[in-house]
């Protein structure tokens, strides 16, 4: 009865507009009866969207994190080389001083004994080093070369305690010898007369007796310089200008003229 009935109804509403009317306020009443069917699917998508949103603020979160780290290793990879750069100039600047010929070595070792103050650098043999060579950097003086082999070389830094270096006043000309003390940061000035024009401050530079360090390279900053009564010798300290402990580049002299003896 019920389909004869719709059927009816269809075919009137096809053949007349009488039932418009009817149909515009049964769809008036039913409204509320759609939105309240569609509430569950509603909900449901939105509660998706939300997960569906909060994993993708977490990736992206998690994926912004992994684009900080990687800016900030390459912000200190350029931090480092931007000072290796500047070091390196300094170093090109400082050869520009000297009369001798000059190459740039890089050190890549160190002596763990605390008691050998050592180093190796990448030149050997193959780049015309020999034993006796000066080692320095953009500061001062640093050692010489002791061991070469094919491709390293050995490094004896002047602190070491078994190194002296023949040095002169540079505001005198008065002439004295460094010796290492053991320590990267002190020089020893030893049978220095206690009456002998020394001040703190003082620059000591290489003196070129010995024929093993050229003359007029910067050694050492006077630290101290202590006279004690009836003794016959000033207790005299220095610090040495080269970065000793800090220096990633070397400049190798090559002197001329023939390699002075041992």
């Amino acid at each position: 009865m019920t389909v004869f009935i719709s059927l009816f109804f269809i075919s009137i509403d096809q053949k007349t507009d009488r039932l418009v009317p009817l149909r515009y306020g049964l769809a008036y009443f039913a409204t509320p009866f759609y939105i309240a069917s569609d509430i569950p699917s509603r909900v449901s998508y939105a509660i998706f969207q939300s997960i569906a949103s909060n994993d993708m603020l977490s990736e992206d979160n998690q994926r912004l994190k992994q684009q900080v780290l990687l800016l900030q290793r390459r912000v200190q990879k350029l931090a480092a080389m931007s000072a290796e750069n500047v070091r390196l100039r300094e170093l090109l600047n400082s050869s520009d001083l000297l009369d001798e010929s000059v190459r740039v070595a890089e050190i890549i070792g160190v002596d763990p004994d605390p008691a050998r103050h050592e180093i190796i650098i990448n030149h050997g043999k193959h780049r015309d080093v020999s034993k006796g060579m000066p080692v320095l950097d953009a500061e001062g003086l640093m050692g010489q070369v002791i061991e070469v082999g094919p491709f390293t070389s050995r490094v004896i830094l002047i602190t070491d305690s078994t190194h002296a270096i023949p040095v002169q006043v540079n505001r005198n000309g008065m002439r004295a010898i460094a010796v290492g003390s053991g320590s990267l940061d002190k020089l020893v000035l030893t049978h220095v007369p206690d009456t002998a024009d020394i001040e703190e401050g003082d620059l000591l530079v290489s003196s070129g007796l010995g024929g093993r360090f050229p003359e007029g390279y910067p050694v050492a900053i006077v630290s101290s310089v202590e006279h004690h009564p009836g003794l016959p010798f000033a207790v005299i300290e220095a610090k040495p200008t080269a970065r000793l402990d800090r220096s990633r580049h070397v400049l190798l002299v090559h002197q001329f003229g023939d390699e002075p003896d041992e």
